[in-house]
């Protein structure tokens, strides 16, 4: 049976959020290749001014980035509350109303004090006003599904734990904080694509239209494995850029023309001294080095994985299988992935080639992630997600696997 028509745009919405989340990465990787995560060095103001209210003419170099990416990460934000209440249903009119008034509250007592400027007193007066005014009107729907609704909530907690993160990265001069932010980011990106997968029409479709072909447990776990491997080089990358590890080795195959660079003090200051890029304000340490090392041996260990993940599914559920299909353009994307990462090194890591690498490991993560879930439906087995339970009728998206 086809969606309902709220299904439907549930679903069609789930993947622009996600879409919009992909983006917000991109930005993201801008700000760090720029080196603009200081940019703005306040928050949740900038410069002063709400957010909102930032003028356009101070929008200038690196200001550019770091104030767009916030903007971009307030969309998602949004984006995010709304999937969440709208998975919810008719509970959700009682949460934004009583959310609504808490906001209302908070902006009367900042009007109080002389320290608030007034635009960040009429934001939050008129987003109360708004949001109370919206939960009367409500759809009065029930939830999607009563899992799917708490991986909603669940999506909501991360995106404000994020948005948290990137703020005290700024206010606590933390760039270890930047690693958690950039590594959650891929995460909740994982989590949104998945909301998006099960409340499909496809996915609601899938395994009665598919071949039966069960994938052995050794498979699922090697896939999921793989996956977990994909998460830990992008932190080990998130880790670079934020340590500026990312140019702790400037040549390739070799790394300071030797198969592994030597990170003895005599080295080290040579190494410095050749150094010539006004990006990279601190010298080199043998810590960056051996982290950007760790980052490319990682890149060769995901791209044996990936492929092993290829061959096993090909074989065990055949070439023309879409699952097996799919992990053909997950390899792809690895390939990609890897000139990527040569790319930014002998380009001196420009700003678009770097942040183009990290996008495509983003859409890598993401596959490899569907992949598991989509290996987990076909074997019958249960998932984390709720359309692998008997909570929805027959032929409802996201019911029957």
């Amino acid at each position: 049976m086809p969606q309902t028509a709220e299904h439907l745009w549930l679903h069609r919405f789930a993947v622009l959020t996600a879409l919009a989340t992909l983006l917000l990465i991109g930005i993201g990787g801008l700000v760090t290749s720029h080196g603009a995560g200081m940019a703005v060095p306040d928050w949740p103001n900038s410069y002063g001014y709400n957010m909102f209210t930032f003028p356009v003419s101070m929008w200038v170099g690196g200001i550019l980035y770091e104030h767009s990416h916030r903007l971009a990460g307030s969309v998602v934000g949004f984006m995010t509350l709304v999937l969440a209440l709208w998975m919810n249903g008719r509970p959700a009119a009682k949460w934004l109303r009583w959310g609504s008034v808490v906001v209302l509250a908070l902006g009367l007592v900042a009007s109080t004090s002389a320290k608030v400027k007034l635009d960040n007193v009429l934001f939050l007066v008129g987003t109360g006003v708004a949001g109370f005014g919206i939960s009367f009107v409500w759809p009065r729907h029930e939830a999607v599904s009563p899992r799917l609704a708490r991986f909603g909530l669940l999506a909501l907690v991360l995106v404000i734990v994020q948005g948290v993160l990137g703020g005290l990265r700024v206010t606590a001069l933390a760039d270890w904080l930047g690693i958690f932010h950039g590594t959650l980011a891929q995460c909740f990106l994982v989590l949104m694509c998945a909301i998006a997968l099960v409340t499909s029409d496809w996915w609601a479709r899938l395994k009665a239209e598919s071949p039966p072909v069960a994938v052995p447990a050794k498979v699922r776990r090697f896939l999921l494995i793989t996956t977990l491997l994909i998460l830990g080089q992008l932190a080990l990358g998130a880790s670079m850029r934020h340590q500026h590890a990312g140019l702790a080795v400037p040549d390739f195959p070799l790394a300071h023309g030797k198969v592994w660079p030597a990170t003895d003090t005599i080295s080290l200051e040579t190494y410095n001294r050749s150094r010539n890029d006004h990006r990279e304000f601190k010298p080199i340490t043998a810590r960056q080095i051996h982290l950007h090392m760790a980052h490319r041996i990682g890149a060769l260990v995901v791209f044996g994985h990936v492929l092993g993940c290829l061959l096993k599914l090909r074989r065990t559920m055949g070439a023309a299988h879409p699952v097996a299909k799919a992990a053909g353009v997950w390899f792809g994307l690895i390939c990609v992935q890897f000139g990527l990462g040569i790319w930014t090194v002998l380009s001196n890591k420009a700003a678009d080639i770097a942040t183009l690498h990290v996008l495509v490991g983003a859409a890598s993560l993401v596959t490899g992630a569907l992949l598991t879930l989509l290996t987990a439906a076909w074997s019958g087995h249960s998932c984390p997600l709720p359309a692998c339970g008997q909570e929805r009728p027959p032929h409802a998206p996201g019911a029957g696997l």
